[in-house]
């Protein structure tokens, strides 16, 4: 079924947004509620409108799924590299050697009600950024095999 241009020019306008918001909660998710989850799941709605507003061909041209399941192997690989990282110098696995005092997301967070600092949370932005990295490939793999059974006939 062909999507009218209103919907298209609507998805084209709407899908920047849904990407920035949903790098947003990943980002601050060791700040605010969110994280890498609920931030992966944005972006993959986003993925979603796209692919509900073009045909089946179309569509897959824009999102391919060795794209998607790239970035799914790459969060994974980004996941289990940070948490095996502590252990190269000798911690536990998961240790949180960024912080305090690393040179990235180290620094020491004050006491009491202060503005959110995003160079803080040692390891856990990464981990964020890997999860979220990781789920919008899954779901939009999951969503590329649902939409393939609904493949048009030309």
């Amino acid at each position: 079924m062909q999507m009218s241009s209103i919907v298209k020019t609507t998805a084209d306008i709407l899908f920047p947004f849904i990407l920035i918001y949903g790098f947003y909660i990943i980002i601050h998710g060791h700040l605010t509620p969110g994280g890498g989850f609920q931030g992966g799941a944005i972006l993959a709605s986003g993925v979603l409108l796209l692919l509900l507003a073009y045909r089946y061909s179309e569509s897959t041209q824009i999102v391919r799924q060795v794209m998607m399941k790239t970035l799914e192997s790459t969060g994974l690989l980004l996941f289990i590299i940070a948490a095996l990282s502590a252990m190269v110098i000798g911690a536990g696995y998961f240790f949180n050697w960024l912080s305090p005092g690393g040179f990235i997301f180290g620094d020491i967070v004050t006491y009491g009600s202060t503005v959110a600092n995003l160079n803080t949370g040692g390891l856990i932005p990464i981990m964020n950024l890997a999860v979220g990295i990781e789920v919008v490939g899954a779901i939009s793999v999951i969503l590329l095999a649902l939409l393939s059974g609904i493949k048009e006939k030309i």
